[in-house]
């Protein structure tokens, strides 16, 4: 493995997907990895996770911290369901999620901030929170 965000990053979608209140307010389909601007809604957005590589652990591996900036979308009269999302999505994460491939050593749970979007012409409300992860890898 090269990357330890995208198994980070994979981990988190599959918490989300497997939860059943995250899973009724939102589709599978519409929990994706990639830009920020919405094709569907309401949608949780994975975007473009920060690394900062920490060190060495033991037995050879290596350990990462890993941002990943999770976006909800909802049209603006939507702003409870962001919310929503957004308080689903927190008990979801609320632990480490689980992954067959990495260590995550290390682990902050999810806080949200909510926003209209600044474009005129788009009627969407707009939630951002950041998960935190120590991750234990090897190559």
């Amino acid at each position: 493995m090269i990357d330890p965000s995208l198994e980070f990053q994979t981990a988190i979608r599959a918490a989300l997907i497997e939860n059943q209140v995250v899973s009724e307010l939102v589709p599978a389909d519409h929990v994706r990895a990639g830009s920020t601007r919405p094709d569907k809604l309401p949608c949780i957005i994975l975007a473009s996770p920060q690394l900062i590589n920490l060190g060495r652990a033991g037995g050879g591996a290596f350990l990462s911290r890993v941002f990943i900036d999770l976006h909800i979308w909802a049209l603006e009269d939507g702003a409870d369901m962001a919310r929503q999302i957004g308080a689903a999505v927190s008990v979801a994460l609320w632990d480490a999620p689980q992954s067959a491939t990495v260590g995550i050593d290390g682990y902050e749970r999810p806080s949200f901030t909510y926003m209209r979007d600044p474009d005129p012409e788009r009627a969407y409300c707009h939630g951002v929170g950041t998960v935190e992860g120590v991750i234990r890898w090897s190559v």
